[in-house]
């Protein structure tokens, strides 16, 4: 079952500018270590962290709270797996909220999707609840 949708679009030159006027103070308010090491090493540094900003607007909203409630944009952080698919990795409030969401037996599974393109980045996420396998009682 489907326990939340967001999406948002940002704008990669407000992104870009946000980073020349404010640099680290505004990368390390936002960004994870693992994110600002992400987005470094690519081309398109400000596209990267404009995906990364418009997802983690997304999962505050997939969230039911937006960027309030104690959420920190810290408490949300976009990775990437071997195959280049991002994964969204929850901690503090944005993890509490997301187990006070999920039903009883069931596992939150948040999906998450980027993609720019100049001037415009654009994220969407899901958070699924997915039925926990049935423990069969016969097994030890």
């Amino acid at each position: 079952m489907i326990l939340g949708i967001g999406t948002d679009l940002a704008n990669i030159e407000r992104i870009a500018a946000t980073l020349e006027r404010f640099g680290d103070r505004f990368r390390n308010r936002v960004f994870t270590e693992v994110e600002q090491r992400k987005a470094e090493g690519r081309a398109d540094v400000a596209g990267t962290y404009a995906k990364r900003w418009a997802a983690k607007e997304a999962c505050s909203k997939a969230l039911g709270t937006g960027l309030r409630m104690g959420i920190s944009w810290k408490d949300m952080a976009v990775t990437n797996l071997r195959s280049g698919q991002p994964v969204m990795q929850v901690t503090g409030w944005a993890a509490e909220r997301l187990r006070s969401m999920t039903p009883p037996n069931h596992e939150a599974v948040i999906h998450v999707t980027l993609t720019d393109d100049h001037p415009w980045a654009q994220a969407f996420v899901v958070i699924e609840a997915r039925p926990l396998a049935p423990v069969d009682a016969h097994e030890t």
